[in-house]
């Protein structure tokens, strides 16, 4: 039987976990075509809990009926129906005696499957890199986004808050991480090609943390001081995979000092090996910067860590909890397997093809 520190108990804010063991959030685009989580996806989700993580976190769930859906058959969280059927998710998840988190998300410039519209809108008016995701049903190009408008962007904060406050109140939701990673809208105000404004939502970096900060400030309001909240961030965008901060440790001190004075009870932090130093210039990871500069939140690392070893290195470098993807996917019961010392089965990348729906073969029988 491990006894390893992935197996202590945890707490973020009055959320009691069991261990340290976290899903990720992960796109798995298999609800239906206007929003409605599936019972494909209630299953697949109680399973995580069923296999002994002590805190998953949806895939991105989207805001509202204008511009924030990223992808087709994306579950949403903009109305009655999208809530009750969440609430069946959280519900089996709960059952199995586990806590579950809803991550919110607009996609911005990203967006290559939007029900509601079919234009897209960025900070500026800049065409993004890359091609759409044909795993997510997207082809080509991404389509040439406008800049928005100051209005919008206030429409977009309340879009951010409402859907926080129904995940909890009608989704049954533990807590709320807000998306402020991967290149989405979010990280597109963060990124500097991407935000070219010269308004208060834009300029230098702490200018372009702006958003990010208003959007904690309005969740943090809508659910009160005991809901868990906490923001993801990451360099990588899903356009652009290399992409590292223009002024690497000095970026990092002012985005993670900025999220240590703020109202998040987390941070999460997603690279692609969480250990790697995150600059050239620097031997500390991302997450050993974030503990840095932000001493007083919960931290959450992500990229990598379904080795023992390496979740373990994590938490050496200051991780309070770590996030499983790909060895969440292919091991729905990592924490019992090797909590009981079991062989843990490889990630099958055709798991996630043609498309990166749910598959039976993932379900229980």
């Amino acid at each position: 039987m491990s006894t390893s520190p992935l197996f202590h108990a945890a707490k973020i804010n009055q959320l009691q976990l069991t261990n340290r063991l976290v899903v990720a959030p992960m796109t798995r685009v298999s609800a239906s075509e206007d929003g409605i989580a599936s019972e494909r996806m209630v299953r697949y989700y109680e399973d995580f809990a069923r296999g002994g993580f002590g805190l998953t976190i949806s895939e991105g769930i989207y805001i509202d009926d204008q511009w924030s859906q990223t992808y087709a058959f994306q579950a949403g969280m903009i109305n009655a129906r999208q809530a009750e059927a969440w609430r069946k998710v959280t519900d089996a998840v709960h059952r199995q005696g586990g806590k579950i988190l809803a991550q919110i998300q607009h996609a911005g410039a990203l967006s290559q499957g939007n029900h509601y519209q079919h234009e897209t809108v960025a900070p500026s008016a800049i065409q993004p890199m890359g091609e759409q995701l044909p795993f997510y049903r997207g082809e080509g190009d991404y389509p040439q986004p406008r800049a928005l408008s100051d209005a919008e962007i206030h429409q977009i904060i309340d879009s951010f808050a409402d859907a926080a406050e129904r995940a909890i109140k009608d989704g049954g939701f533990d807590g709320i991480e807000i998306h402020g990673a991967n290149g989405y809208l979010l990280d597109q105000f963060l990124t500097r090609y991407t935000n070219q404004r010269s308004d208060k939502w834009g300029g230098d970096t702490a200018g372009r943390m702006t958003l990010n900060l208003a959007v904690i400030a309005a969740v943090r309001a809508r659910i009160g001081d005991t809901v868990p909240l906490g923001i993801r961030i990451s360099q990588a965008k899903v356009n652009d995979f290399q992409h590292k901060w223009q002024h690497g440790e000095a970026d990092a001190r002012t985005v993670f000092s900025l999220l240590g004075d703020s109202a998040i009870d987390y941070i999460h932090v997603t690279e692609h090996e969480a250990w790697q130093p995150a600059f050239a210039e620097s031997p500390l990871s991302l997450a050993a910067l974030a503990r840095q500069f932000a001493p007083g939140k919960i931290l959450i690392a992500n990229g990598g860590l379904h080795q023992v070893d390496k979740a373990e290195r994590l938490l050496d470098q200051g991780a309070d909890l770590i996030a499983l993807g790909r060895g969440a996917l292919a091991n729905h019961d990592w924490p019992q397997r090797v909590k009981n010392q079991a062989p843990l089965r490889e990630f099958d990348r055709t798991l996630l093809a043609p498309i990166a729906d749910i598959k039976a073969s993932e379900l229980p029988s």
